[in-house]
């Protein structure tokens, strides 16, 4: 990329993600119309954190990610479709978009972790191949867009994070898989799950507030008091 590569939020990385996902699991749907990209977004399988977004909240992200070319917009049939730009705009091989995409949808994971769960896009011949592309992906020259973690107190293997919406909560592992930090050793939810999880409050009191609405308007109608 010419310019600097932008922070993205976790609504924009689940698009992101759905998109990439499904241009290899559903090659004779893709590009994605709308629709479909708001159902891939709000899957409740292989999905973490698992979201709830309504068209306005992908449409905008799509809006966002169009801005960076990393989304385009094709016109055909009787809706428009989206379509990703990962590997021309970020200039790497599809076996690295692979590996991102299941972070972005998953959240951190193990090399073997992430072997399993790209199996359906690209068959990852053992361990070290993961290890290899994740490996570049690090050391990007351009700049880094994943990043090893600290090794959690017994876990065999460090996990891996994605560096497209910033550094996550997770701490990098240091020489020998250790803190970098130990002080911030005990977060317990990523900033994604915290989005998350606001994302569902608000839905969640949008939704009591409407059904506080409705019972008041029944009550009304048949004359009683809505009151305790």
């Amino acid at each position: 990329m010419t310019q600097a590569l932008p922070i993205l939020s976790l609504v924009e990385t689940r698009v992101l993600g759905v998109l990439a996902e499904k241009q290899r699991t559903v090659p004779d749907s893709y590009p994605l119309t709308l629709n479909s990209l708001v159902s891939g977004c709000n899957q409740k399988t292989s999905r973490n954190p698992v979201l709830e977004l309504s068209e306005a909240q992908v449409q905008a992200a799509i809006d966002s990610l169009k801005g960076y070319s990393l989304v385009a917009e094709t016109s055909g049939g009787r809706a428009f479709r989206y379509e990703h730009n990962i590997d021309r705009v970020l200039r790497i091989p599809s076996q690295s978009v692979i590996l991102l995409t299941v972070l972005m949808l998953r959240g951190p994971q193990t090399a073997g972790e992430l072997r399993i769960a790209c199996d359906r896009m690209h068959n990852f011949a053992d361990i070290s191949s993961v290890e290899g592309f994740l490996d570049e992906l690090a050391e990007r020259p351009a700049g880094a867009l994943a990043v090893k973690l600290a090794r959690l107190p017994g876990a065999r293997e460090s996990r891996w994070a994605h560096l497209l919406s910033g550094a996550p909560a997770e701490e990098v592992a240091g020489p020998g898989g250790a803190s970098a930090d130990g002080a911030h050793a005990s977060h317990d939810a990523s900033l994604g799950e915290v989005a998350a999880l606001k994302a569902n409050v608000a839905r969640l009191e949008a939704e009591l507030a409407s059904l506080k609405a409705l019972v008041g308007r029944v009550c009304s109608e048949l004359g009683i008091s809505d009151a305790g």
